[in-house]
C-alpha cells in the first residue's frame, strides 16, 4: 500500500540513507521491457517508494507535442497527488531529428544533477540502442551530412538502401529503414564510422541493476491492441493533424516511424483509415518483438538482466526489486 502525502515525505527522507547505504556497490537502476509491459508505471511506483527520480530512455518521448503517439503516459508519474521526477521528456521540438549522442550528454547531465541531489536515478524505456549507450558507456560522435553520398543513394528503391545498409552491419531495427530518407541516414552514420576511427570518448562506467518486465506473448499482444484502440479513441489522429498544422512536414513525422508513419499516411490520403489500423497494429507488435530481440542481445553481450513477470501484483514487483538490493 502506497504511503500519504505525509508517509511520502518521510519515504524521500528514507531513501537518502538508503541511497547511501545501498546504492554504493551501483550507480542507478534501469527498467526496461517492450511496449504495453507496464515499465512506466512500475518505474513510477518505485521511483516514489525510494523519493527516487526518473529518466526517460525512450527515443521519441523527447519530442513536445507528440505525446499520444509516443504514449507517454504522464499519469503514471503521479501517486497520490505526488509528481514523480521525470526527466528526458518533451525537451524537444518535433520535427527535430534528435540523436542518441545527444541523448547521451542530455542523460549524463541529468544524471549527475539525480546524483549530486542525493537521490536515487532510475532509468525506464523501451529504446534499447540509448539505454545500452548509456550503460555500456561507448562513444557516439555525431556524425555530419555527406551530401555526395547522399546524391549517390537518392537514385536507389527502398528495398535496394535496406541491402546496402545490410552491407555494413545486421539490422537489429527495421525503424532504421522505415523510410527512404531513414534509411539514407542511417548508411551515412555507417559510412562516417567505417571510414572515420572514433577514439574512445570520456563516458563514466556505470553500474546498474537492471530490471526487465516480462509479459508473455498473448498479453502483450492483447495489451498493444486494446492501448492502440484506446490512443485512437482519444484523439491520435488529431494529434498528427496538429502538428502538421504546426508545420511539421508529413516526411518529418514519417521519419519517426510506427504510428508518426501511418496516421501521416492517412492524414494526407494515402491509406484508408482501416488500412492505417491495420497496418499499425501490426508494425507495432513487430516493434515490441524486435524490443525484446535487442534486450535478449544485451543479455548475449554480457548484461545481466533479472526479469520480473508482468502479471505480478504492484506489490509483488516492488517487493521482488527489494530482494535484489539487499
Amino acid at each position: 500500500m502506497f504511503l500519504n502525502q505525509e508517509g511520502a515525505c518521510h519515504r524521500v527522507d528514507m531513501a537518502s540513507l538508503f541511497y547511501m547505504e545501498r546504492m554504493a556497490d551501483i550507480d542507478l537502476l534501469t527498467i526496461i521491457g517492450p511496449t504495453a509491459s507496464g515499465k512506466t508505471a512500475l518505474a513510477a511506483a518505485l521511483a516514489y517508494r525510494k523519493g527516487a527520480e526518473i529518466i526517460s530512455g525512450d527515443s521519441r518521448q523527447v519530442y513536445r507535442g507528440m505525446d499520444l503517439g509516443t504514449g507517454k503516459d504522464l499519469e503514471d508519474y503521479i501517486f497520490d497527488s505526488f509528481q514523480v521526477p521525470y526527466h528526458l521528456i518533451d525537451i524537444v521540438a518535433p520535427g527535430y531529428k534528435y540523436n542518441v549522442f545527444e541523448y547521451q550528454r542530455d542523460f549524463l547531465s541529468v544524471y549527475e544533477g539525480i546524483r549530486n541531489r542525493g537521490k536515487l536515478p532510475i532509468l525506464c524505456g523501451g529504446t534499447g540502442m540509448y539505454i545500452e549507450s548509456v550503460l555500456k558507456g561507448y562513444r557516439l560522435l555525431p556524425v555530419p551530412e555527406n551530401p555526395e553520398l547522399r546524391e549517390r543513394l537518392a537514385k536507389y528503391s527502398l528495398t535496394e538502401l535496406t541491402d546496402i545498409l545490410s552491407s555494413y552491419k545486421k539490422l537489429h531495427n527495421s525503424t532504421d529503414v522505415d523510410t527512404v530518407k531513414r534509411a539514407i541516414r542511417a548508411i551515412e552514420i555507417e559510412e562516417y564510422y567505417r571510414n572515420m576511427p572514433v577514439k574512445e570518448r570520456e563516458f563514466p562506467e556505470l553500474k546498474s541493476l537492471i530490471i526487465g518486465v516480462d509479459i508473455d506473448r498473448e498479453s502483450r499482444r492483447e495489451k498493444i491492441s486494446r492501448r492502440l484502440r484506446q490512443r485512437l479513441e482519444d484523439g491520435m489522429v488529431d494529434e498528427v493533424r496538429h502538428l502538421l498544422d504546426q508545420g511539421v512536414s508529413p516526411e518529418d513525422l514519417m521519419y519517426y516511424g510506427l504510428e508518426y508513419k501511418y496516421l501521416t499516411q492517412y492524414v494526407i490520403g494515402e491509406l484508408t483509415y482501416e488500412e492505417m489500423v491495420h497496418g499499425l497494429e501490426i508494425a507495432i507488435h513487430q516493434f515490441a518483438k524486435r524490443q525484446m530481440t535487442w534486450f535478449r542481445g544485451m543479455e548475449r553481450r554480457g548484461f545481466t538482466i533479472h526479469w520480473i513477470n508482468a502479471a505480478l501484483t504492484m506489490e509483488e514487483k516492488l517487493d521482488k526489486i527489494e530482494e535484489l538490493l539487499r
